[in-house]
């Protein structure tokens, strides 16, 4: 009995009848029962007799009369799989929507739904890379993550611009118990910033740093940055295809410093780009001290796992 209570699959009405049975195994009256479950009386002396007449087996619903009502599954996937009527002025069905155009309850089209795994609700994407070398640069930079070269150094950049830095009109106040973390609703633009980070394969290490903003001069100071991070190492940097990643400034930097080589993700392929993945650089909190939105003002920090935000503290 004690395991249909626990039991995450077991009817709502059976988990209600089950836990009649025990309360009265424990001695409590008919009156008790009924408020702690949630029942009327009667209802307490119909179960505790079934209980007493069948066991546990007559807990359960008694076969109904009359035919059961047979639907149509062919038809109501049909209706599934095409788009909703512009009267409805919907894109996608939903189960409630779906049973209201069809005249049957929503928890038979739910039920059709999932046995037939069709699920109209959901939509994911695709992309398909066009690039010519795809192959070739899959290859280069898997290669460099899985095998990188000997006594080298493997980093991951990417930018994220058009970052807004926000403050709150209030100091927020603090988690207590039984209250959450509390802003105000309302706040104050501090313009926006480009966040440059570079994320070491090996170490997971994380270099960033922000500008105003986001051309092939910020770049080339990043990577500037990148470079002296590691120094006196072969550096192999993977990015991706933007414009200001191959400026001319940039490659003539690149052949007086040979030791650092580009590695190129293909179009339409950040996804290989590791730094893009990864938590720290991707859920970032803008830091603004003091209110400013100056670049020496602001610095990359990591937030938390369950309520990923962009926002403002004051130093």
């Amino acid at each position: 009995m004690e395991a249909v209570l626990r039991a995450s699959t077991v009817a709502v009405s059976l988990v209600r009848r089950a836990r009649i049975v025990l309360l009265a195994s424990e001695g409590l009256a008919n009156a008790e029962i009924a408020r702690r479950v949630g029942v009327s009386g009667p209802t307490v002396l119909t179960w505790r007799n079934r209980y007493l007449a069948g066991g546990l087996a007559s807990l359960g619903d008694l076969p109904r009369s009359g035919r059961p009502t047979i639907h149509d599954e062919l038809a109501v996937l049909a209706v599934t799989l095409a788009s909703p009527p512009q009267r409805l002025g919907v894109t996608h069905w939903s189960a409630r929507l779906l049973g209201a155009e069809l005249g049957i309850s929503f928890a038979t089209v739910a039920r059709i739904c999932r046995k037939w795994n069709v699920q109209p609700w959901r939509v994911e994407t695709f992309k398909f890379s066009t690039d010519p070398e795809l192959e070739a640069k899959i290859r280069d930079v898997v290669g460099l993550y899985l095998n990188p070269p000997d006594k080298a150094v493997v980093v991951s950049i990417d930018e994220k611009s058009q970052i807004q830095a926000l403050d709150r009109t209030a100091p927020i106040l603090p988690l207590r118990p039984g209250i959450p973390e509390q802003q105000t609703h309302d706040y104050k633009r501090n313009g926006t910033t480009t966040l440059f980070a570079a994320l070491t394969i090996a170490t997971g290490q994380v270099t960033d740093r922000c500008y105003d903003r986001h051309t092939h001069v910020e770049f080339l100071n990043f990577l500037k940055l990148v470079a002296k991070t590691h120094p006196r190492v072969q550096l192999h940097v993977v990015c991706d295809n933007y414009a200001t990643h191959k400026h001319p400034k940039v490659k003539a930097w690149l052949a007086k410093n040979p030791r650092v080589t580009m590695h190129f993700t293909p179009t339409s392929g950040s996804w290989l780009n590791m730094v893009v993945r990864h938590e720290v650089a991707r859920d970032a909190v803008v830091f603004v001290k003091g209110g400013s939105a100056d670049a020496g003002d602001v610095a990359l920090g990591p937030v938390r796992e369950d309520r990923p935000r962009l926002g403002v503290r004051r130093g």
